[in-house]
């Protein structure tokens, strides 16, 4: 452990987050990262869009595309990027499938990934290659590669005559660890690389999202940007927009991107209508205090993680809010293992987690949120250790 992260200490709670967040006080959430906690004053903004729809269904449905067009230019303008390369979708799930289904590929062709993706898109680019008869090179990144130089390198060690594109997360899902640096990203480019970034964690926690470099990059909202479920963003550059394929074919579709991607027949667009106002909390908090209190609590939770529960640090850009330890090993090293795992510590301490399986030892990741303790993390750290033991 750094001498950094030993002298690490729990922020003082920001006073306008009580009551700020739903989440029951008789657990621990410290899996913010993975579906995140809708604030209750964006809760009450999308109760009023469902109410003002049943109102009036057709109405509601015939202003829609103009609604959602205006949601999409704020968002847009959040992120600080153009609205006309911007589309609103579901999910990073959603936004991966759109990006591969329009980048051509051929028999032969190389696409990369890393070892630290998200399962469902490597799942996605899996198929995909595979249907067209393209190879898929996982390239393997040390657990403890100590920053982002190691990582550019060992991503353009992997790079040939025959590396037609690369899916790379900003942050990673399972390690929280920057990998698609805009740096790499602009040498890949330099090569001829199409590059699909998955910024799911990025919106909301950094200051500057949306990397201009990348071909197609998407983010989810509902994460740390305080938007409700389920609002993802897809950005696309602009020599790639008129070759978008939507997944479904819409009354929308002759308009071409974003409003062929967005609009999808009678689907709920109030997530989407109601997001802007989870970027307007941010602001009224302080978005600066918003993150430096969520990274220090995340530091703090990992630091006890290691002094109490002896489990190993694994390094982690101090800007994120989410940090990882490594389990001894022996433990959740396949998907079995970790699901079992995670029950176990929800059954016995009452606390929400994210393992990930790694062969020597799974990997636990925490999150920090304004409505989390630091008694949350030094608690999960002593059961951690007791359960450990047995």
């Amino acid at each position: 452990m750094s001498e950094d992260l030993r002298t690490v200490e729990p922020p003082v709670p920001l006073p306008e987050a009580d009551g700020l967040f739903g989440v029951s006080a008789d657990a621990a959430h410290l899996n913010h990262g993975s579906y995140g906690a809708v604030p209750v004053p964006v809760q009450r903004a999308q109760d009023r869009l469902r109410v003002e729809h049943e109102l009036d269904p057709d109405g509601f449905f015939a202003d829609l595309p103009a609604r959602v067009g205006a949601a999409r230019v704020r968002i847009a303008a959040e992120l600080g990027t153009d609205p006309d390369r911007l589309a609103l979708v579901t999910n990073v799930t959603e936004a991966v499938s759109i990006a591969l289904d329009t980048i051509p590929l051929a028999p032969g062709d190389r696409v990369l990934v890393t070892d630290h993706g998200y399962g469902a898109t490597t799942w996605a680019v899996a198929r995909r290659a595979a249907e067209a008869g393209a190879e898929l090179v996982t390239v393997p990144l040390p657990l403890d590669a100590p920053d982002e130089h190691a990582v550019r390198d060992a991503v353009l060690a992997a790079v040939d005559d025959r590396t037609r594109v690369a899916v790379l997360d900003r942050i990673t899902s399972p390690t929280a660890r920057f990998v698609a640096a805009p740096e790499l990203l602009a040498e890949l480019r330099g090569r001829g690389v199409t590059t699909v970034v998955d910024g799911a964690h990025a919106p909301g926690m950094l200051p500057a999202p949306v990397d201009g470099q990348a071909d197609f990059w998407f983010g989810n909202l509902h994460k740390w940007a305080f938007a409700p479920r389920a609002t993802g963003v897809l950005s696309v550059r602009p020599e790639w927009t008129d070759r978008v394929r939507p997944l479904a074919v819409s009354w929308e579709h002759p308009r071409g991107f974003p409003a062929n991607v967005e609009w999808r027949g009678t689907c709920d667009y109030t997530p989407w209508l109601a997001a802007p106002a989870g970027f307007e909390l941010l602001h009224a908090l302080g978005a600066e205090r918003v993150a430096a209190h969520n990274a220090r609590l995340a530091a703090y939770g990992q630091r006890v993680l290691a002094e109490r529960a002896g489990l190993a640090p694994l390094p982690a850009p101090p800007e994120v809010w989410m940090r990882t330890v490594r389990l001894p090993a022996g433990w959740a090293e396949t998907e079995a293992d970790v699901k079992a795992v995670m029950a176990e510590v929800w059954k016995r301490l009452a606390t929400r987690v994210a393992v990930r399986p790694w062969a020597g030892g799974g990997v636990l990741r925490i999150s920090a949120q304004l409505y989390n303790r630091s008694e949350e993390y030094e608690r999960l750290a002593d059961g951690l250790a007791e359960l450990l033991r047995n």
